[in-house]
């Protein structure tokens, strides 16, 4: 249990804490609802890190599993009454199962292969459910509100999904730091530095892959049904966002990626200058400055890549010496 004492394990779940508590103990709506979508944004940045950040493979199409998850939970709560946390865990089931025969074919292609096809399989699912009756074809699935009824009521449901987000957040960060610091950790860092070394060396790395993809998938599966029961509704537009892919990634890479803290501090800043944006007044031209969150999203990313690659964890890490025993 000693790397359990690691400062930076604690500084990260510290900061985790302290955005999910604050809503909780001020009963505030409008701060809920600012907690709820930060919590999400850090829980799904920290899932995609364990895929991108600890083995290397760059997924562009990652809200594929938030999008099915979500889908796969409001059917069983809409057609078959399913509580809620039954279909919290059948959506993250679902995803892990798409990740899981998805990484015996994909997982074969390496770099730029390997980000493309992730695009055209977010595409190939979206069509497919857009067409799926079960799932409401192009118009999706609506809660009625008397699902609401049996938790107390719309305003209740709200607070226990926000309630779902904080824990699943602090079981994100719990386990992406089981997994960064245990032997199949290392297979997975081993994979991500040199592929061909790893096998080399007795990682069966086809099998090791997968693993993470899936590890990586049930997250956002979860995310998704929480998200979506939220809203009442969910439309294959929502639910399989590309845009949303390219937000996560440019939050790995903000904070740094294949660390602990890194998504933690990229999801929180990123949603928060995300939130400026689009309450901004400013013009540009003729057009709000709220339209052109996805352009800073793609210029951020740029910017990090020509003199920040190691992302503002690994940029500290690398300047003052000391940071290292805290920044993991």
């Amino acid at each position: 249990m000693k790397q359990w004492l690691h400062p930076g394990f604690w500084v990260a779940l510290l900061i985790v804490l302290a955005l999910g508590l604050a809503p909780i103990f001020s009963q505030n709506a409008g701060l809920r609802e600012t907690g709820f979508t930060i919590l999400l944004a850090i829980s799904m940045a920290i899932s995609l890190n364990i895929i991108m950040g600890y083995t290397g493979y760059v997924s562009f199409g990652h809200v594929v599993f938030y999008g099915l998850g979500g889908y796969t939970g409001m059917y069983l709560m809409d057609t078959w009454g399913a509580p809620l946390p039954l279909a919290v865990l059948g959506g993250g089931a679902a995803a892990a199962l798409l990740a899981f025969l998805l990484g015996k074919a994909i997982l074969r292609l390496r770099g730029a292969y390997f980000a493309l096809a992730t695009i055209g399989v977010n595409e190939a699912v979206r069509t497919f459910v857009s067409n799926f009756k079960p799932f409401g074809g192009p118009t999706g699935i609506e809660l009625q509100f008397s699902v609401y009824k049996q938790y107390g009521g719309a305003a209740d449901a709200l607070w226990l999904t926000y309630y779902g987000v904080v824990g699943i957040a602090v079981f994100a960060l719990v386990f992406s730091y089981y997994i960064k610091t245990s032997k199949f950790g290392l297979g997975l860092m081993s994979i991500r530095e040199d592929e061909d070394a790893a096998e080399v060396m007795g990682v069966v790395t086809p099998d090791t892959k997968t693993l993470a993809f899936v590890a990586s998938a049930f997250l956002p599966g979860m995310l998704g049904v929480l998200f979506f029961f939220k809203n009442g509704n969910v439309e294959p537009s929502d639910a399989f966002r590309l845009g949303f892919s390219i937000e996560s990634l440019v939050m790995i890479m903000l904070g740094g990626q294949g660390t602990l803290l890194g998504p933690v501090i990229g999801a929180l800043g990123y949603q928060r200058l995300r939130g400026l944006l689009l309450t901004s007044d400013v013009m540009i031209g003729s057009l709000p400055l709220k339209d052109f969150q996805l352009v800073i999203a793609g210029l951020l990313m740029l910017i990090i890549i020509l003199f920040i690659p190691a992302g503002l964890v690994g940029w500290l890490r690398q300047r003052f010496a000391w940071l290292r025993r805290i920044l993991v």
